[in-house]
């Protein structure tokens, strides 16, 4: 079938396809790197509010979900559509890591520097992957236990290349990862039965409800500085949210999971520039490409 247009050469139907489809599929590419650059610059914000207003990291997380809870609150008034629950421990399973794995990332932020946090946030992956093998019969690999030693051994480098022990302050890196492992493996239970807005309305709903009943000494009115760097972190994660959901739409699974580990490379690249955070160095940088190598493979096999 041909197409007349003064301004466009004979050019048959498919080939136009082909082009938006390729069009949109780096489109999906760049919001998906878009997104783990948003997610790293919200890390960023708490390091440099250090230097300015003493905010503790319960309250970067209250101030993340209760602004989260605003958009998805505005997306379903926009769509005329409602949460619509039906397996409630699912939500709640969810909700309940996301918050452990959010508050001990900020506190792995603040406490290690932004690039080991994100490192080692990054290898959630890894114990998805570990849940999976364990509960999952059916998706038992062995290929899956040895991406799992890889990945460990590039966490072991980067956090032993200047001591000869692990320091405390780094297992809230450890235990983000482990948390986000398990949120996001209710996460994929919970998307069986729901759709994204309703699992969005409340995990940051209950998680609103969650993080203000256990911190509540730590969460009061903002000064304008303080203010200011709850926007910055708060903005910036929600904006990687949807330019995640967004890209997801227009690529594989394979590439987005790829893309998404390139924040391991975002934070070792932009650390001593962003954040003031040390070099790894070059035993850092294998552990880094370690974990990175082992969350492409795990995506691969797991597209596949």
């Amino acid at each position: 079938m041909k197409i007349d247009d003064p301004f466009m050469p004979d050019i048959t139907l498919p080939t136009i396809r082909f082009r938006s489809r390729a069009m949109l599929g780096v489109l999906g590419c760049v919001a998906v790197f878009a997104s783990a650059f948003c997610f790293y610059f919200s890390t960023v914000a708490i390091r440099w509010s250090r230097e300015v207003v003493s905010i503790d990291s319960a309250y970067f997380v209250f101030f993340r979900f209760l602004l989260g809870f605003f958009v998805v609150c505005a997306v379903m008034i926009l769509k005329r559509e409602g949460p619509r629950p039906k397996r409630y421990h699912l939500l709640v399973g969810r909700t309940i890591g996301n918050c452990i794995a959010v508050f001990c990332f900020y506190q792995a932020v603040r406490y290690t520097s932004v690039a080991e946090a994100n490192i080692l946030n990054m290898t959630y992956p890894i114990f998805v992957a570990f849940l999976s093998w364990v509960l999952l019969r059916d998706q038992r690999d062995p290929v899956t236990l040895i991406m799992v030693v890889v990945a460990f051994s590039g966490v072991w480098l980067i956090l032993r290349p200047e001591r000869m022990g692990l320091g405390l302050s780094s297992l809230w890196g450890i235990f983000s990862a482990i948390s986000a492992g398990g949120a996001i493996f209710y996460l994929n239970l919970s998307r069986q039965h729901h759709d994204a807005n309703t699992v969005l309305f409340y995990m940051f709903g209950l998680g609103t409800v969650i993080m203000f009943a256990v911190f509540h000494r730590s969460i009061t009115w903002p000064s304008a500085a303080e203010f200011y760097y709850l926007m910055i972190c708060g903005v910036s994660g929600i904006a990687g949210q949807f330019l995640i959901t967004l890209g997801f739409r227009y690529v594989t699974a394979v590439e987005g999971g790829v893309i998404s580990s390139t924040r391991i490379l975002l934070a070792a690249l932009l650390g001593p520039w962003l954040a003031s955070d040390p070099p790894l160095g070059v035993v850092g940088w294998l552990g880094a490409l370690l974990i990175f190598g082992a969350n492409v493979v795990l995506t691969a096999r797991k597209g596949r």
